[in-house]
């Protein structure tokens, strides 16, 4: 026997009002009916939603909140992360884990950070949390699939770290290894041979800070972004220091970075820990880095799942279903 659709009615009609709802053509539905495995059909200002129950409700309640919003246009992004914060309602138990967490269970208060994304906040209660340890840890390391914001996240908190004057200099780091790829001789001076590689911090830092503010803090070497290889002999002061994409980093390279950090310094290392592009006899320095330093006070942990990718919809089912695939391919 089939659940019985919800039916939802906003009432009286705005016509308007439910045209910023749905969409040109009904894009809006339509991305709420992928996300949440929902069909919703409409006429008029009624509509009707038909799922399995507990799917049915979360899609009203997306409907609702798009709704309040739909005095004005709402743009397809706006649609993507409502529909995330409804499927990780941020009073719901935290499950981070980690050494040093103590106070796991309690949701931090939202954090404003300065950059140039006014609106910018953790989406998840994973994604608070993390943003809170950054601000009270000078080690933080997050460990999670694609998508869920450790990276940007973490650029947009150096970047208020910098805005308020707590550190001098932004210094974000990357391995240079080839992801499965053999791109053989690449042309250029040093500069242009690894930037592909640390493209995704430029468009971090491009969309938290603007081009032109970036390109200034660039000139002034107030902002420094370099490969990993770059990192050994020094020692970084009064420094917001980021190592991005740390699974692909041997052990001996994951020690030579968090000994690079001097007086007041803070650290943030991300990576995914499935995506290890390293030889198959080489061991992750991220993945020996939890097991070294799970004991040591004043280091935090962050430990994303699926459900805190922050990415088009689809791309959680995506993770989802290459877990699962993973999980049986692995058992006897």
């Amino acid at each position: 026997m089939k659940p019985t659709p919800l039916e939802i009615s906003f009432t009286p009609a705005d016509n308007q009002r439910l045209a910023n709802l749905c969409g040109a053509l009904d894009e809006n539905l339509k991305q709420v009916e992928t996300a949440l495995d929902v069909t919703i059909s409409r006429r008029g200002e009624h509509f009707s939603v038909s799922g399995k129950s507990g799917q049915t409700q979360l899609a009203a309640q997306a409907l609702r909140n798009f709704y309040d919003q739909s005095q004005h246009h709402i743009s397809l992004e706006q649609i993507q992360l409502g529909l995330i914060e409804v499927l990780n309602p941020h009073d719901a138990p935290d499950q981070t884990g980690g050494p040093d967490d103590s106070t796991s269970a309690k949701q931090p208060a939202a954090l404003t950070l300065l950059t140039r994304r006014s609106n910018l906040h953790g989406r998840t209660p994973r994604q608070s949390q993390y943003l809170q340890q950054i601000q009270e840890h000078d080690i933080t390391f997050a460990i999670g699939p694609a998508g869920t914001g450790k990276t940007y996240l973490a650029v947009a908190s150096a970047v208020d770290a910098l805005e308020r004057g707590l550190v001098s200099r932004l210094i974000l780091v990357r391995p240079a290894v080839e992801a499965g790829e053999r791109l053989g001789f690449l042309p250029g001076d040093m500069t242009q041979k690894v930037d592909p590689y640390l493209r995704p911090l430029y468009d971090a830092l491009y969309d938290l800070m603007g081009f032109d503010k970036t390109a200034k803090q660039f000139e002034r070497n107030t902002i420094e972004i370099a490969p990993l290889a770059f990192m050994r002999g020094r020692t970084l002061n009064q420094s917001f220091i980021i190592l991005d994409e740390a699974q692909n980093t041997t052990p001996e390279q994951m020690k030579m970075f968090l000994t690079r950090m001097g007086l007041g310094s803070k650290a943030v290392i991300t990576g995914d820990v499935t995506q290890v592009d390293l030889p198959k006899h080489q061991k992750s320095g991220l993945v020996e880095a939890q097991q070294v330093l799970k004991d040591i006070r004043g280091i935090a942990f962050s430990r994303f799942l699926s459900e805190d990718v922050v990415r088009h919809p689809l791309v959680q089912r995506i993770v989802n279903a290459y877990e699962k695939h993973d999980k049986h391919r692995q058992e006897p």
